[in-house]
């Protein structure tokens, strides 16, 4: 029987990850030709809760390199370590300048370059500290995407460490084939993905984020009626600020006097919309009289 283009889900298993990665991610080693044992990731909080790769240190016998900026964080994960010689911990900010990205982290390390697996999770800059890294080149990678965004919008949020807005699946995947990856898995927030020479082994006939990304539940949609009447679907919601739900009756552009299809409108109401557009926009208005002056002119 051949397998199903998001067949990595069926392997969903949980030990210490948030939603079954820990088995995705067995299973992704697990199809890898070769593994060397040792793995990354950064925020690791407190190298437990949470983690994507505990399960990997703690029941295959891995070597780590932990990293997380948070001290009070930190001391936690020591501790949790603090008898394990194969995990190495760092509290540093894993930045994507030339002199704090991932490459000048683990070069103070023994990991060898085409290690097994990297983690990436710390909300906002994912896309830039992946981006940032060149000298190593994992075989798998594990990277959050912000799963508002829908699935045709290419979004990467500024390269700044005071922002925390997050980057596309389609940003995500479009940077991985830059640096020769192919997505594999996506579950809930987090992509997957490997290095091309290995996608074969997958056996995945369509890869692309249509196909593999399968939840949409948090994505909002906006859409614009023939009257200008702008309509919210979706989720709603502010995800990450209490659910705070988002209405569209804030978000309407047009006064509702104005909400008929333009072309209906008659002499006064033409002459309310041309006041509105004098002072909520006029660089529009003036657009709009210079368009219609040529069409009368040919």
């Amino acid at each position: 029987m051949s397998k199903t283009a998001t067949w990595l889900l069926d392997h969903r298993a949980q030990a210490y990850s948030q939603s079954g990665e820990d088995g995705i991610i067995a299973k992704i080693l697990e199809t890898l030709p070769h593994r060397d044992n040792w793995c990354v990731e950064f925020g690791a909080l407190d190298g437990a809760s949470l983690s994507n790769v505990r399960n990997l240190i703690e029941n295959a016998c891995y070597s780590a390199v932990l990293i997380e900026a948070s001290k009070s964080r930190f001391k936690q994960l020591e501790a949790n370590y603090s008898r394990s010689a194969k995990v190495t911990a760092f509290n540093r900010i894993v930045g994507f300048g030339p002199n704090d990205n991932l490459d000048c982290i683990l070069a103070e390390t023994a990991i060898p370059t085409d290690f097994d697996f990297l983690s990436i999770d710390i909300d906002g800059n994912d896309y830039h500290v992946w981006k940032s890294s060149t000298r190593y080149a994992p075989k798998a990678v594990c990277i959050e995407f912000n799963h508002t965004v829908p699935n045709e919008v290419s979004f990467v949020q500024p390269a700044d460490p005071k922002i925390s807005q997050g980057s596309s699946l389609l940003a995500l995947v479009e940077l991985g084939k830059e640096k020769g990856y192919e997505l594999v898995c996506v579950e809930g927030v987090n992509a997957f993905f490997v290095k091309s020479q290995y996608f074969p082994l997958f056996e995945i006939a369509d890869n692309s984020v249509a196909v593999l990304r399968r939840d949409l539940s948090a994505v909002t949609h906006l859409f614009i009626g023939y009257d200008g009447t702008v309509f919210l679907h979706g989720r709603s919601v502010l995800p990450w600020h209490c659910k705070l739900p988002l209405k569209a009756s804030s978000m309407q552009r047009l006064p509702w006097f104005l909400r008929k299809f333009s072309d209906s409108y008659n002499f006064f109401e033409r002459l309310a919309f041309a006041s509105y557009l004098l002072f909520s926009s006029p660089r529009t208005l003036i657009d709009e009289v210079r368009k219609r002056h040529a069409a009368r002119r040919r």
